[in-house]
């Protein structure tokens, strides 16, 4: 594999502490060669639901996960299922799409959280779901003064002002807050553990620790999977952060991924979260454009990520830890002490587009990939694999056509990484 960061990017065990809260899903390495219908590549959010829409439609389905189950991003994120995935907003959609496509990008994001939702119902799956929506929280005056602008414009959003914001727990540095009514937190281990077992149930193949280590057609795709022959009508990718650079060649430089980090306390009591003025169950983040996200658990752990570091060497690695501990203590000084008892980093992907790919590869026919949810990969990444698992099937689901267009190349190739310092001293710089 070919992969943008360094090995410590891609640890075995990154210390997440979902993974700890599931019973991890046990699935086989593949040791024999395959025939299938559909070969998915990735064993997370995108790729599990693809597998689990595809098998109840009767399709014959195999997935390879070259790490254990749920390893990249489905366990490492924040736990927010709600709405986004995009980097631009909706007045630059609308100038580069029309109204249109913008207002369909908009029900798209609805239908993902929902499509995340109807699942945990439907198959009776408890990921300790809390939130009623989410909250963005002003960091400046000036960007409280967009946020009431925002509530002029949507009736479902509920302002609250600074001062109101201690009587609802949500004590802090901040200018006042918008909740918006869609969107809920989970344990992103649980709701991948209970993915797993819906696509198995299904009738889908997962496997593990078997990466696929080259891809070809011959009439139909060849994968090299663990030494063996997989032999597919069509291929899905859906490695997001975690792709390899040359599977297939085309991939090169057309994701870009940056690193999230999180840290999480020890549980803390009722009285504790009072000293703090922070006793809501609303996820939340800042209005940063590098923002902060975090919630309280229902066990009573703090819960506090924001980006990472720009390379994962050590001495980075060391620095990001020490800045998150600050911006932590600087957002909660009354839990600055507390015991921090998990610390990990995560891949978030980036497309030049500033919006995903969910759609075919262009000249590689059977090829599909579905890419770059821009840090909201819980309902997005999951809607993406159920869409584009729809459209194989010849029942598409009505999408954007812009997140179907293929997506370009990231300036200076396998250095693009150089891209991201100015872009965050910049984005440090009209945060202030």
């Amino acid at each position: 594999m070919i992969r943008l960061y360094e090995p410590a990017a891609y640890t075995r065990d990154p210390g997440s502490y979902w993974t700890g809260t599931v019973t991890p899903p046990a699935w086989p390495r593949l040791d024999a060669a395959l025939q299938t219908d559909v070969a998915i590549i990735g064993g997370g959010f995108t790729g599990l639901n693809a597998a689990l829409t595809l098998t109840q439609a009767g399709t014959r389905t195999a997935l390879f996960e070259a790490e254990s189950p749920g390893w990249g991003a489905s366990t490492r994120n924040g736990g927010f299922c709600c709405i986004g995935g995009a980097l631009v907003g909706e007045k630059a959609l609308t100038r580069r799409h029309g109204a249109a496509q913008a207002a369909l990008w908009h029900d798209t994001q609805t239908a993902a959280v929902t499509h995340v939702r109807g699942f945990l119902d439907s198959h009776g799956i408890d990921a300790d779901t809390h939130s009623d929506g989410e909250t963005e929280l002003a960091h400046t005056a000036r960007a409280m003064s967009a946020l009431r602008k925002e509530a002029e414009a949507d009736p479902t959003a509920r302002l609250t002002e600074r001062r109101d914001l201690a009587a609802e727990g949500m004590a802090g540095p901040w200018h006042g807050a918008l909740t918006r009514a869609t969107g809920f937190a989970l344990n992103p281990a649980k709701y991948h553990a209970g993915l797993a077992r819906a696509a198995a149930d299904a009738g889908a193949s997962l496997f593990a620790d078997s990466p696929v280590s080259a891809l070809k057609r011959n009439g139909r795709w060849q994968l090299t999977v663990n030494g063996r022959t997989v032999t597919a009508d069509r291929v899905i990718l859906a490695t997001n952060g975690y792709s390899s650079e040359d599977l297939p060649p085309w991939l090169r430089a057309r994701t870009l991924p940056v690193q999230s980090s999180i840290l999480l306390t020890r549980p803390l009591s009722d009285a504790e979260a009072e000293d703090a003025g922070w006793t809501t169950a609303q996820m939340a983040y800042d209005s940063r454009r590098l923002l902060h996200y975090f919630r309280r658990l229902p066990d009573g752990r703090m819960m506090f990520g924001m980006r990472g570091g720009l390379t994962a060497r050590p001495s980075e690695q060391a620095a990001i830890a020490k800045r998150i501990r600050t911006d932590f203590a600087t957002a909660f000084p009354a839990w600055a002490d507390v015991e921090i008892t998990h610390e990990w980093s995560g891949l978030v992907c980036l497309m030049a587009s500033g919006h995903p790919f969910i759609g075919a590869v262009p000249d590689h026919p059977g090829l599909h990939a579905a890419l770059g949810f821009h840090g909201n990969g819980v309902a997005m990444g999951s809607f993406a694999g159920h869409a584009l698992a729809s459209a194989l099937l010849g029942q598409p689901i009505d999408l954007p056509g812009f997140l179907s267009k293929p997506p370009k190349r990231f300036p200076l190739g396998r250095h693009r990484r150089a891209l991201l310092r100015p872009a965050y001293r910049i984005a440090e710089t009209l945060d202030l």
